[in-house]
């Protein structure tokens, strides 16, 4: 394994821990759990979904995403509607709570990372941002699972 491939899989470790910490105090501050903030990231992205475009999307069971949208719908972050194109599957849609919730917790985490990157050069989080694009596409396209992307 080349040193620089170790570099980058112990700090993607650290970063992890970071997020591992972030999720812990989530539960205190009324920040949406790690589950429900991707899920709903991604239906504002695509629009509704179902259970199976869910479950295909996370590459997870469908017992697990019908668990984690029961959650997400007793919180009233998503509402069930039948699917707008006319198909017989129901769609999981983002409510205006969710979407509210949605964009107070990204505004934090912007703000985090504004905190973070402070004194880092325009060049360098531009350069950082356009690294990190790179690799989770690069991700995505050997998963066979892309992201859509604004």
């Amino acid at each position: 394994m080349d040193r620089l491939t170790q570099m980058i899989e112990f700090e993607t470790m650290l970063l992890s821990r970071h997020s591992l910490a972030a999720r812990r105090a989530r539960r205190d501050s009324g920040l949406l759990e790690r589950s429900a903030y991707l899920l709903l990231s991604r239906v504002r992205m695509e629009g509704p979904m179902s259970i199976r475009q869910l479950s295909e999307a996370f590459d997870l069971d469908a017992s697990t995403v019908n668990r984690q949208t029961a959650a997400m719908m007793r919180a009233g972050l998503v509402e069930r509607i039948p699917d707008p194109d006319g198909g017989l599957a129901r769609k999981f849609r983002i409510t205006p709570e969710g979407e509210r919730r949605l964009d107070e917790d990204r505004a934090r985490i912007v703000r985090s990372l504004d905190k973070v990157l402070a004194d880092w050069s325009r060049e360098d989080v531009a350069a950082f941002a356009d690294y990190l694009q790179r690799f989770n596409t690069d991700l995505e396209r050997l998963g066979g699972r892309p992201w859509p992307r604004p």
